[in-house]
């Protein structure tokens, strides 16, 4: 395990802390949301500042970007809607009566976690609170959306789709230490039915094995990746709540993680990132160079974006890692490959040998399985 090294880029704009980050699904912008109480657009192909939002009353914890659309919200109680070209704010959701500290968008909703305990659906284009999910002794950190229809297996795809139902869930993390799963809304997998007549609100699963406040999810197929204040990041299994891996390492608490190709990235109170074998827990490499919490990171192009409460956004080389990362996994299938033709090698001698016939005349013949 060695060292990054320097960053490619320092970008400090901002006039306060950085409280997240969020890249646009065509790869081709980030959002930051910052202590100075406004959002900045920057553009990922030469890491320029491209946009100013401002209006939020507070400081902005939280910041969500789609392709046309800006999503930020605030210490002053509201969610805002923005035009990623114009800058202009379309919407602003109201209801929370504290901090909202997260927000997620999913098809046509939007989901916010707040210190009031509660989490929130809306309507995006209606700017409506649909339901309200309530359970939670302490205020709501951390929010995860999980489709099934994302991890459908693919005979069942070739199913009539008509027939399937698929359903849609919530995953909240608290200061209470817990990760708790609702079941929000279900439907046929050809959207025939709208989801907003079917919200339940149901409790599903309660995750308890954290010590500390859950401050971070992330949701890859069937695997919950929670970071928590206990310095630690915990990976289960969504359907069972069965825990399959501890990462340690951390000196301070885990403030924010993501998935990228079999390398679970984090960042740290202590002021580091860091890189894990995620299926093994073998950390990898320690990024240093921010003077505080790390409190979100983004990657692309195999480039990882880190963003600091000390205001500055800085752009780190990860093409090393990922490459040996990729000859590790393609050497364990290769592995894996031969393992398995040995085994059904074996499998086929022994149906040979087990599947030798008696015939009338005392005689045998080898009868072969096709």
């Amino acid at each position: 395990m060695g060292n990054s090294g320097s960053a490619v880029k320092v970008c400090t704009d901002h006039q306060g802390g950085i409280n997240w980050l969020s890249l646009s699904p065509d790869g081709q912008r980030l959002l930051t949301g910052s202590e100075d109480g406004t959002a900045r657009l920057w553009s990922t192909a030469d890491s320029q500042c491209r946009g100013h939002l401002q209006g939020h009353e507070s400081y902005i914890t939280f910041c969500h970007l789609e392709n046309e659309a800006a999503f930020t919200c605030s210490a002053d109680h509201t969610i805002r809607k923005w035009d990623v070209v114009t800058g202009q704010c379309l919407a602003i959701y109201r209801g929370h009566t504290s901090i909202v500290n997260r927000i997620l968008v999913a098809k046509d909703y939007l989901f916010s976690g707040s210190y009031d305990r509660t989490a929130r659906c809306w309507s995006v284009d209606k700017e409506k609170q649909i339901q309200e999910f309530r359970g939670h002794r302490n205020c709501v950190l951390t929010l995860a959306h999980y489709s099934s229809r994302d991890v459908l297996e693919e005979e069942e795809e070739e199913e009539e789709q008509e027939e399937k139902v698929s359903r849609d869930l919530l995953v909240t993390g608290s200061t209470d230490c817990t990760v708790k799963v609702w079941e929000l809304f279900s439907g046929s997998t050809d959207y025939t039915i709208r989801t907003w007549n079917i919200v339940t609100g149901e409790q599903l699963k309660v995750f308890k094995e954290h010590q500390g406040s859950v401050i971070c999810l992330e949701l890859v197929n069937r695997h919950l990746y929670s970071g928590s204040a206990d310095r630690t990041v915990k990976c289960w299994f969504v359907d069972t709540g069965e825990r399959i891996q501890t990462y340690k390492a951390h000196k301070h608490s885990v403030s924010t993680l993501k998935y990228h190709a079999g390398i679970l990235f984090t960042g740290s109170g202590d002021a580091c990132a860091r890189a894990f074998n995620s299926r093994s827990g073998v950390l990898q490499k320690i990024f240093r160079g921010h003077k505080f919490i790390i409190n979100c990171i983004q990657i692309h192009n195999e480039l990882l974006y880190t963003a600091s409460h000390d205001g500055t956004l800085r752009i780190w080389d990860i093409r090393g890692i990922c490459k040996r990362n990729k000859r590790r996994l393609k050497k364990e299938r290769s592995v894996q490959g031969r393992s398995s033709q040995k085994g059904s090698l074996s499998r086929l001698f022994n149906n040979k040998v087990g599947c030798m016939i008696q015939q009338e005349n005392g005689e045998h013949e080898a009868v072969e399985l096709m």
